[in-house]
Formats: structure tokens, sequence, C-alpha cells
């Protein structure tokens, strides 16, 4: 999970190594041995409380390949990590996961935490793929500087408006999986039962099939096998709706005390503004300026010139549910707002296809959103 850039303690005498491991740690910018720890998000280094790793060679894991490490095992690590000699800095895979509690615990010992992401598939392909290796990786992207990334704290009202957000999101999804099969139970339900519901609104329909009174002595009959599974999907969806609007109250009360600024933008609802908030993160230092925002979002324009040919083009990286949102926002105020509406004339007679005035008008809109994010969130702090 994370590899630690330690320099060796002068009171202490770095043992020698093998040949072997000589040959496994050679061109690694590091003066001390690397622990063999895994560097994946996959499964995180914690010592086994009964045998704590004192090599240097060695570090094998006591958590399964699909559960994070447990709030001793990273205390113990960082024990014995600090055993080594002052640790100015981490590398962390996985942050936002496996690695959230190890992360969280070098923050509160003052060491700087860097997101190292893993290598690209053809250094993986060319190198090979193992625990040694990415720890090497992980501790050379580190000292390299180029790892830069800051992760999130995950210590404020944003980390609440996350959460919230998955919940509601899965149960949105659940709820248009039950209407599906709703639907589809009513196609090829017998036809007198199929007759009484086809043209029913949603409302009234739930509300009908909700009603349902099958014989449970007769589940043998189609009729009554049916009804007793259009009830239960009915109480199914009447269950989420009651959910989501539930969380739709607390989102917006949530999302409203934390970015005020940011919702009173034209087009910025709480969903959009949640989505926006959760790709900040609560620490607001982490976003170095609006550009680093924009690449963030995947709003950056691209070069794609050649020749006398001066453009640019999409940007397809970043996160994608944050240009879901600014998308959103550039299609509401084309609609409602007449600057807008004036700068889609104006692009277009200038020879921009609507595409690109539309990739033009998401980083402007991320613009206003960042400065309203860094209001925000320096506030709140």
């Amino acid at each position: 999970m994370s590899v630690l850039s330690i320099p060796p303690s002068p009171a202490r005498a770095v043992p020698p190594r093998s040949s072997e491991q000589g040959r496994r740690s050679s061109g690694c910018p590091t003066h001390t041995p690397l622990p063999t720890s895994r560097s994946t998000a996959e499964s995180t280094p914690t010592p086994t409380p009964t045998t704590p790793p004192h090599s240097t060679t060695s570090a094998r894991s006591s958590a399964t390949p699909n559960s994070p490490p447990p709030p001793e095992g990273c205390a113990q690590l960082l024990g014995w990590l600090t055993g080594f000699g002052p640790v100015n800095a981490a590398g962390v895979e996985g942050t936002g996961s496996y690695g959230k509690q190890l992360a969280t615990l070098l923050r509160h010992n003052n060491i700087t935490v860097r997101e190292v992401s893993r290598p690209n598939r053809r250094t993986r392909r060319s190198h090979g793929k193992s625990d040694v290796l990415d720890a090497i990786n992980a501790a050379r992207t580190a000292l390299s500087g180029n790892s830069t990334a800051t992760p999130k704290t995950a210590s404020g009202p944003v980390e609440s408006i996350r959460a919230l957000r998955i919940v509601r999101g899965g149960a949105v999804k659940a709820r248009t999986a039950a209407l599906n099969e709703l639907s589809n139970l009513i196609t090829t339900a017998p036809a007198a039962l199929r007759e009484a519901l086809r043209d029913k609104q949603r409302k009234a329909l739930l509300t009908a099939c909700a009603a349902l009174n099958p014989d449970l002595t007769q589940l043998a009959d189609p009729t009554h096998g049916t009804m007793l599974a259009l009830r239960a999907i009915a109480e199914r969806i009447i269950t989420l709706n009651q959910q989501i609007n539930q969380l739709d109250k607390h989102l917006d009360h949530l999302v409203a005390a934390t970015a005020p600024t940011l919702v009173d933008l034209l087009g910025i609802g709480t969903d959009v503004a949640g989505q926006l908030l959760v790709t900040a993160g609560d620490n607001p230092e982490r976003l170095h300026s609006e550009a680093s925002f924009a690449k963030l979002c995947g709003v950056a324009p691209l070069p794609a010139s050649s020749g006398r040919t001066d453009r640019h083009r999409l940007n397809k990286g970043g996160e994608r549910q944050a240009n879901r949102a600014l998308h959103i926002v550039a299609v509401v105020r084309l609609r409602y707002c007449p600057r807008t509406q004036a700068y889609l004339q104006r692009r277009t007679e200038q020879g921009l296809t609507k595409r690109d005035i539309i990739r033009c008008l998401k980083r402007y809109i991320l613009r206003e959103a960042h400065t309203a994010i860094m209001k925000d969130l320096t506030l709140a702090a």
C-alpha cells in the first residue's frame, strides 16, 4: 500500500545486504533497503501482531486481500518505519480506499502523504508485477516529486455528502431496476390482470399493485403468483421512493450549508454542487489552481493543432461524473441564460461547432465554480 522515503538514522547502522537483495533494489534512490510491502490498492502491509517485522527486507501482510488494515496494524507499521529514522514523506496508493486509515495516521503524525498511481501498462509489461517492484515504484515516485497529488482528508462535511450521495445513487439504480421489473411483469401477466394495470400512470400503478390481494393458497395459479410478485415490487419501489426523498432533504440542507455560494450560481443545484464538492474534497489546498481543478474535472482543453490548423479538442480524461455535472449546467444555461445564448451565437458565427462551444462553456462554468468552492470551503475550515 505504501512505501516511505526514510533517510538512514545516524545512530543506527544499516544491516548488510546480500547480493540478491542488492540486485533487487539496484537503482532505487533510497539509502536503506526497501520493505517488500504491498503497494497495490488490493492489500495493505500490516505487520503481524505476534511477530513484528524487525527485518528491513520483508514485511508480511496480516490483512486479507479484500479487507483494509486494522488501526493497530497501521500504528505498528508506523512504529516500525520510524525506527529507521525520521520519515519526511510517504507515497501511498489507494488513499481513498484501503489506504485511507494509513494515510490518516501518517497525516496525524506530521508526515506528508502523496497519492501514488500505479505504473502504466507499458512499464508493467516490460518490468513485470510483484510486491517488491510496486514498492520500489512507489518509493521512486514519491522521491522524484512526480507524485504531486494531495489526497483528500475526508474529515469534513464533504465526506458526509459523498457518503449520502453513494447511498442515494444506489437507491435510484435499485428503483430503476424495480420499475423495469414491474413493467416487464405487467407485460407478461395474465390477460385480465394486464388489462387492469396497463394504462395506469406510475403513481396510480404503484398504488394499485400494492393493493393487490392474492390468495396465498393458490400461488400455483399464474394469476395469483403474478399478483404477489407485483405487490412485492410495488412495495419495494414505494420504500425506495421514501428513502430517496429523505436523502434528498438531508442533502439539500447539508450542501446548502456547506457551499451557499456555489448553489447560488445559475444552473447549479444540490446534485451538481454535491458532485463538484466531492470531486474537490474537504481540503481546498489540494487544488493548487483553477487549471488543476479543470484537469481534474476533464474540462482542460487539449491542443489538437497540426500545420496551419490551430484548435483544441475535448478532454476525455478526468473524473467523468464531475464532467457530467458541468455539462448539465452548460445545457441549462444554454436554455435559460441570455448571456450564454449570446455567446453561443457569437461563437457559431466564428465557425465553432456546438460541441466545441459546450467545451468552452464548461471551462468557463468551472472557473465560476472553482472560485465559489474555494470561498465556501475556506470559510467552512
